[in-house]
């Protein structure tokens, strides 16, 4: 079982592919630096909420239904 950490990564990943956005548009649009989006999607870090606030905004949905992707996983 995936740590929550890499199930949340793994649902920004899709998205972002979904979107077909790099991670470089991905992580302007976030307002975080692209090692940042490497390490989230790679889920080598944990999140903050305001952080997580502007990762589910720059993919266009909202925080729960990308939590609720990554806790489905």
């Amino acid at each position: 079982m995936a740590s929550f950490k890499q199930a949340f990564g793994t649902a920004v990943r899709h998205r972002r592919h979904r979107l077909g956005l790099s991670q470089e548009a991905f992580a302007e649009k976030a307002e975080i630096h692209r090692t940042y989006v490497s390490k989230v999607e790679a889920g080598k870090v944990a999140v903050g909420l305001e952080v997580a606030h502007r990762v589910a905004g720059a993919l266009g949905t909202k925080l729960s239904k990308l939590v609720g992707e990554a806790e489905q996983s």
